[in-house]
């Protein structure tokens, strides 16, 4: 009877897992397409779920008596939170770089991984569920967490809020004027002067919005994936985003696809782990020749251009 619910369970993690990727992968995107690297991912992704883990359990005790309106407003605060944390961090390195032109690839990654200890310290001290073993909080509340849409696996709403993200940015970047100018101060900064258009302007929004969407990524993870916060639940997502991001070049609407053949490609790998024996580091392998097949992609793109 349980074997019947394998295929579903498996199909529905692993699109599950692609709603925090698309999403992250969008925000790694967003600074692509200004010539950007955010390599702060890893940690805007963390510091978000951690803030809106906070929001979460901070209604916790009383999550049993909130009427479906307040549980869905709490919800909101989270996600808020999430987004401003990880914007905050996009814009201390925007301004760093547009201010005293410091290489926003250093300072997204050192900003960000300055906060992972930080970070732990709280997951394993001030929100930790002391009845359990794990390094992580209580579970949520089901009211205090995104609706699940395909059980018994942990599918959620966020893969529908994942794809009207990517729907709002295609929309944007191609069809509305500001959205043309961010897309020629990225792909042509000469030009675009001649244009009246000011490509460093756009720098710390570029950013912010990077970081912003990698934070709600960690929302989407906390509330939605695993229900809970636990210790370093950011680790390797980041990286996958760009690696995404990497391949689908200039397309937004390519995120989705990309990023749900990844997730499909590492649920494939932890199969093979946990059925056949393989040691961890096969995973890795596997993640690192798909980050390098995108990063060749990408460069020969380039070339050709």
């Amino acid at each position: 009877m349980a074997a019947s619910f394998l295929p579903v369970w498996f199909i529905g993690n692993a699109v599950d897992a692609s709603a925090v990727l698309i999403t992250a992968s969008l925000g790694a995107f967003i600074a692509f397409g200004m010539r950007l690297f955010n390599f702060g991912g890893e940690g805007q992704i963390y510091t978000g779920g951690v803030a809106a883990s906070a929001v979460i359990l901070l209604f916790q005790p009383v999550a049993a008596h909130l009427s479906g309106g307040v549980s869905a407003l709490v919800l909101v605060l989270a996600a808020a939170a999430s987004l401003v944390v990880g914007g905050a961090l996009g814009a201390v390195s925007g301004a760093l770089k547009q201010r005293f032109h410091a290489d926003e690839l250093l300072t997204t990654y050192l900003l960000s991984a300055s906060l992972v200890p930080l970070c732990d310290a709280l997951v394993t001290g001030l929100f930790r569920d002391q009845s359990g073993n794990l390094l992580a909080s209580a579970k949520f509340a089901p009211a205090l967490t995104l609706t699940r849409i395909l059980p018994p696996s942990n599918l959620s709403l966020s893969f529908v809020g994942a794809l009207a993200l990517v729907a709002v940015f295609y929309v944007y970047l191609t069809k509305t004027g500001a959205g043309y100018r961010f897309s020629v101060a990225g792909a042509a900064p000469g030009f675009a002067a001649y244009g009246g258009i000011k490509a460093a302007a756009y720098t710390i929004p570029a950013l912010v919005v990077s970081g912003a969407l990698h934070g709600l990524a960690g929302f989407f993870f906390c509330a939605g994936t695993a229900g809970r916060l636990h210790i370093g639940f950011s680790g390797g997502i980041g990286w996958d985003a760009i690696a995404v991001a990497l391949l689908v070049r200039k397309k937004p609407l390519l995120l989705i696809p990309a990023a749900l053949c990844f997730c499909a490609l590492l649920s494939t790998a932890e199969s093979a782990l946990l059925l056949r024996g393989l040691k961890l580091e096969t995973k890795r392998f596997i993640e690192a020749l798909a980050i390098f097949i995108a990063a060749s992609i990408r460069l020969r793109g380039n070339n050709r251009v």
